[in-house]
């Protein structure tokens, strides 16, 4: 991993301003709207004299993997129940430093028009790695068309489901899938990123849609080694300041909503 010069702290908290490390903080993202903020972000931290490189990715693992092998300095994308999850199975020593966005999932479909449509027996695609998975079941369980042993369990699966009254089918893929899975599926389960970048609106176009509050709300990753670093502090504090609300806001109208 990169050094950071331990002065930086002192001049951040006697001056306000941010030190500038030697080298860029190489940031990972998802492509969409977690890398649309970031750049917003960045701006932010140019600003303060902090130079955030951000680095794209299309899936939910890589960045984790590449944060933990220290190709990255933090990356931000996924909920703590993911990252936890991806913890427990691999070990790696990755901390979440912050809050940022809540961005609340939805069930879409091409076929029908409401829920209520859905014949018996229909099918459903859902996420494939256990934290969405068992999102995509609690908006199900919230909305009485399943009922699972645990709705609060961030990692149910559907071996959980202890009532399925519609005899649904449940397909899992990975989720950067689902949403080019709609023309196959009666309805599927898309985080918001990959529904944006699929043309979908996620605040009108669902079927169902989870609220705002819950345990799945995006945050800020490093490695734990680097936690009480300054220019973790920094990133935060440019990550959740007033032009970035502002910019969240704005773009996204609802589908991604400040935590701060």
């Amino acid at each position: 991993m990169l050094r950071r010069p331990a002065l930086a702290l002192a001049l951040l908290l006697a001056v306000g301003a941010t030190a500038a490390p030697a080298d860029p903080i190489r940031v990972g993202v998802t492509a969409g709207p977690h890398a649309e903020v970031l750049e917003a972000v960045r701006k932010v931290a140019a600003e303060r004299g902090l130079d955030l490189k951000v680095i794209e990715f299309t899936d939910y693992v890589v960045p984790n993997q590449a944060l933990a092998q220290g190709d990255l300095d933090a990356n931000s994308f996924q909920h703590e129940p993911y990252l936890r999850n991806q913890i427990a199975k691999t070990g790696w020593p990755l901390v979440k430093v912050a809050t940022t966005t809540a961005s609340p999932q939805g069930i879409y479909s091409k076929r029908y028009r409401s829920v209520a449509d859905l014949p018996k027996g229909a099918t459903i695609a859902i996420q494939n790695d256990p934290s969405n998975g068992a999102r995509s079941l609690q908006i199900l369980h919230a909305n009485q068309l399943i009922r699972l042993r645990n709705p609060g369990d961030t990692a149910a699966s559907l071996a959980d489901i202890a009532e399925n009254p519609r005899g649904f089918r449940f397909v899992e893929l990975d989720a950067a899938q689902l949403a080019r899975a709609l023309d196959d599926v009666d309805a599927a389960s898309i985080n918001n990123n990959y529904a944006i970048q699929a043309g979908l609106d996620p605040t009108r176009d669902p079927l169902l849609r989870e609220p705002a509050e819950g345990p799945w709300v995006n945050i800020i990753a490093v490695a734990e080694p680097n936690r009480d670093k300054p220019w973790v502090q920094a990133l935060v504090e440019a990550y959740r300041s007033e032009p970035v609300k502002r910019f969240i806001l704005a773009r996204f109208k609802g589908a991604y909503v400040p935590t701060w």
